[in-house]
């Protein structure tokens, strides 16, 4: 078994695809959020039968790399042991370090929405901790998800780039990086995820175990192994929820909880967290009007240009973006941002006669989560943190793919892994 830590794990979408692998054991998943952090609990213990998910699923804030690594006591985050004691009740090893600082700061749209372009958020400089942790275990490997923005983002005062302070401190703490890092940005659609979804995946590998051959095999890496699970024919929006209890339109909203509704509700007690989020009258002949529009073939509302103008004439307000977007049936899907939270314009359900955005369900379907996932939070955040994960589809091509390369160093391979290595070889 590979001994695993995952930080910045959010609701578990890396994890997730490891845990499918079957040959990787979690020896502990770090997450800062409260609500990710529960869900992600939720999810060792309802499907993975884990007892006590508070002292594997650790909520604390990793910039406290010492209490971290070495335990806390907190009115916040409560107590415990700390990542040492784990990783010494697993062997003593770590081999894999997986996870992604929030990509917030190194977002282009996150730039161009900030009015100091997101050069003083204090998360471009959150990938320091993640280089702690790795320095202090000195995995074979680790992984280090983000968005293609990373390449371009200089905070500070703008004179160097976030990827060079990067590949300088992770060579410093002794591994290597791809040299052409616009090689590892990865089009997930490519891997089966039916979402427009790019996303840089940084592998490191340690100089002390991989030696000359480690520039080599990460070429291979990318070159070769990752691609060799690319997929024909990319999903698509209907082969993703189109299976799915269809929620429509009520004469009258009802309440449920406190909670108003606009939509039927189903009866498949199979189908989690699949609920029509509340839209006014409006909204909801906006969305008819569009998908209708789309469906009888008209497309007279598929321009930015046009949308601006819908949205104008409907709100009496500007947008310098268009606020709809309707999912095409025979297409991937959109990304699915954290944003999503805030509002569904930008994902309506493409069936006229549903005239809705997406729900958490649909969401979490065009993100690959199994639906043996509950979401366990209140809507709005259960999007964001569907938003903020990484698809487990690829996830689990990515824990595939790497058992190739973490059977190989400059000593024989793990014994275990020696029809792996000779694949690779």
């Amino acid at each position: 078994m590979v001994n695993t830590i995952d930080l910045f794990a959010g609701c578990g979408g890396l994890t997730e695809g490891f845990k499918q692998n079957g040959n990787y054991n979690t020896i502990a998943c770090v997450e800062w959020d409260k609500l990710a952090c529960d869900a992600l609990r939720h999810r060792f213990k309802t499907k993975y039968g884990y007892s006590d998910v508070e002292k594997y699923v650790m909520r604390f804030d990793i910039q406290r790399v010492s209490e971290l690594l070495n335990g806390w006591s907190d009115n916040e985050y409560g107590q415990s042991e700390g990542l040492d004691a784990l990783v010494k009740e697993n062997g003593g090893t770590v081999d894999l370090i997986i996870g992604g600082p929030p990509c917030q700061a190194y977002s282009v749209a996150g730039r161009i929405r900030d009015e100091n372009g997101m050069r003083n958020d204090y998360r471009n400089y959150l990938f320091e901790k993640y280089i702690e942790v790795i320095t202090h275990y000195k995995p074979k490997a680790f992984v280090f998800e983000n968005v293609p923005g990373i390449l371009s983002a200089a905070p500070g005062d703008g004179s160097e780039k976030i990827i060079d302070v990067i590949r300088r401190q992770v060579s410093e703490a002794g591994y290597i990086l791809l040299e052409n890092l616009e090689d590892t940005i990865i089009d997930f659609t490519e891997y089966g995820v039916p979402q427009t979804r790019k996303r840089i995946i940084l592998l490191g590998l340690s100089r002390e175990v991989y030696g000359k051959k480690g520039a080599e095999i990460l070429k291979r890496f990318y070159s070769e192994l990752l691609p060799k699970h690319k997929i024909k024919q990319k999903k698509t929006v209907r082969e993703a929820i189109g299976d799915l209890p269809k929620l429509y339109p009520l004469n009258e909203p009802f309440k449920v909880g406190g909670k108003k509704y606009a939509h039927s509700f189903h009866d498949d007690p199979t189908v989690l967290n699949h609920k029509a989020r509340y839209n006014s009258e409006r909204e909801i002949k906006t969305f008819r009007l569009l998908t209708e529009d789309i469906a009888s073939g008209r497309n007279e509302y598929t321009s930015t240009q046009k949308l601006k103008e819908l949205y104008t004439s409907l709100t009496g307000r500007q947008s310098n973006v268009h606020k709809y977007y309707v999912l095409r049936w025979d297409n991937p899907s959109n990304t699915i941002p954290a944003h999503l939270y805030k509002d569904g314009l930008r994902h309506i359900h493409p069936d006229p006669e549903q005239a809705r955005t997406i729900t958490v369900r649909e969401a979490a379907r065009l993100q690959t989560f199994p639906d043996d996932y509950e979401f366990i939070s209140n809507t709005a955040m259960d999007f964001k943190i569907i938003g903020n994960a990484v698809p487990p589809l690829f996830s689990e091509v990515l824990a595939k793919t790497l058992l190739h390369v973490l059977c190989y160093g400059k000593n024989k391979p793990q014994t275990q892994h020696t029809k792996i290595h000779k694949e690779f070889t």
